[in-house]
């Protein structure tokens, strides 16, 4: 039993030296492992530090090519430049020299004209007096004869008119009567022209106007007149909820004064170009049955100082619309700025105190609506005639996937059925691909998605067989959102966007 004790130890001891042995194994593999790793890292970091080293030797050598084709550019250029101002200074001096032989010849003929004339005067210089003193003796007793013969009618005719005082009666009262028809004639015709200027005629800063004038009676003689049947103020215009339901209450309140012949309210709509301004002012318009006008800016500084009687003219045209009229300013800015800080004319200052008295009081005639992209321009008492300011913001997701759905029908799915274009559609996902388009124009206004549905459009028509794909959707999505960004990279440059790309807090009235 002892010797098995001992053998039994005699193995456990084999058993924990093997089991050593294994365990050196594993430790010399792990740190093999280790050390390859480590270099693995090296050899890599070697290839990397290579590798760019390379590429920095790459670099300076297309470096030193660019430098050295623009240096042979530059000499190329100079040597260039010099051979034109030679053959400029040759042509110049050719024309020289052949202005001075045309001159010395001129001279020269006119000399010999001078002498050769001067010469004839002298041989023909008894017959030429004879000859003028003739001519004036005859001329002499014809205006002689003339004066005796019109003294005998006038005087003749002046007492016969004087004896008969019935003929000065009557021509005295013929005269009188038409100095007065003469007189009233003129004034009647300045005032009717007024009128007509004032009920029918369009002013010349109106761009745009829904009212039926002189121009488009005459272009269109039996054209309908339109329904007043009331329409919808927010169709076709895609906001965002909180936005659709403040111009809604607008357009009610609007339409619930026009009814009631109130006071209308001054609006300022202030954001992003392309977000809708001028479409819900046109369907403000329509929605509370009143005539719209539609002007802008920068058409009142080039009047310079007509434009005082411009801006009237608007007012009172304004004023003698029987429907009330809804008067668009786009691009307020242009003219309606600071007085005291910005450098303005002072016939633009003019103008700008007769818009700003034409609005001191709120009319029952005309609405006032101001669209800018920078109302902190504005002047104070711009600002001080303001009832109601509205910010309209670049889409959401949600809105530009409205937006893309209504536009990728009006111009993609309805000239695609309608069956007399030539724009075919390939089969896919219609609404998925809307989906998708929607989340990647992040940042695009509703005009920048109207013109990428045209921009469809126009891909189709170009295309040989008139279909359009998924692929040529894309591309023009991606052009788009290119250019997108590179308008943001301007305005990046120009200060108008922070280092997160979005608008400073004076800017569009968007909080950063």
């Amino acid at each position: 039993m002892q010797e098995q004790t001992v053998q039994l130890e005699h193995q456990t001891r084999i058993k924990e030296y093997e089991a050593a042995v294994e365990q050196l194994k594993g430790d010399q593999i792990r740190i093999q492992a280790d050390e390859r790793r480590k270099t693995l890292n090296e050899e890599t970091k070697q290839h990397q530090s290579r590798a760019q080293y390379q590429d920095k030797l790459a670099r300076q050598r297309y470096d030193e090519q660019l430098r050295q084709q623009q240096l042979l550019n530059e000499e190329n250029l100079r040597k260039q430049e010099e051979s034109v101002q030679k053959q400029e200074a040759m042509r110049r001096a050719t024309v020289e020299h052949e202005m001075e032989l045309r001159h010395k010849n001129e001279m020269l003929r006119v000399e010999a004209e001078s002498k050769a004339r001067a010469r004839v005067e002298r041989e023909n210089a008894d017959i030429i007096r004879e000859q003028i003193r003739l001519k004036a003796a005859e001329h002499r007793q014809t205006v002689l004869e003339s004066i005796r013969t019109a003294g005998a009618v006038f005087g003749e005719g002046f007492r016969a008119f004087i004896s008969d005082w019935d003929k000065v009666t009557a021509t005295v009262a013929g005269l009188s009567l038409l100095a007065v028809g003469v007189y009233s004639a003129r004034n009647a015709t300045a005032v009717a022209g007024r009128y007509i200027e004032a009920r029918l005629g369009k002013p010349s800063l109106v761009r745009e106007t829904s009212r039926f004038t002189v121009v488009e009676a005459l272009k269109h003689p039996i054209k309908v007149r339109r329904s007043s049947k009331p329409q919808d103020a927010l169709e076709g215009v895609v906001l965002c909820p909180t936005l659709e339901e403040r111009v809604r209450d607008i357009a009610i309140a609007t339409r619930n004064t026009r009814q009631n012949r109130g006071l209308y309210r001054n609006i300022l709509m202030y954001g992003p170009p392309g977000t809708g301004k001028t479409l819900f002012a046109k369907k403000l318009a329509m929605h509370s049955g009143m005539d719209y006008a539609i002007m802008t800016g920068g058409d009142v500084a080039p009047m310079g100082r007509d434009g005082v009687t411009a801006m009237h003219k608007v007012f009172d045209w304004a004023g003698t619309s029987g429907r009330g009229l809804l008067l668009f300013v786009d691009e307020a800015d242009a003219f309606l700025r600071k007085r005291s800080s910005e450098r303005i004319s002072e016939d633009l200052r003019a103008t700008l105190n007769a818009f700003l008295y034409r609005t001191g009081e709120q009319s029952k005639k005309f609405m006032l609506v101001l669209a800018s992209n920078q109302p902190e321009q504005f002047d104070w008492a711009i600002n001080d005639r303001i009832d109601e300011i509205v910010n309209f913001m670049l889409p959401g997701l949600e809105e530009r996937e409205r937006l893309v759905r209504l536009y990728f029908d009006r111009y993609v799915l309805e000239p695609a059925t309608g069956g007399r274009q030539r724009l075919k559609l390939a089969q896919f996902d219609y609404g998925l691909k809307c989906s998708e388009i929607a989340k990647r124009v992040e940042g695009m206004s509703g005009r920048e998605i109207s013109k990428l549905a045209v921009a469809w459009q126009a891909a189709a028509y170009s295309s040989e067989d008139g279909v359009l794909t998924e692929a040529m959707i894309d591309a023009r999505v991606d052009d788009a959102v290119r250019q997108h960004r590179q308008k943001m990279d301007w305005l990046h440059g120009e200060g108008v966007l922070d280092n997160e790309g979005r608008p400073p807090v004076a800017f569009w009235g968007i909080p950063t």
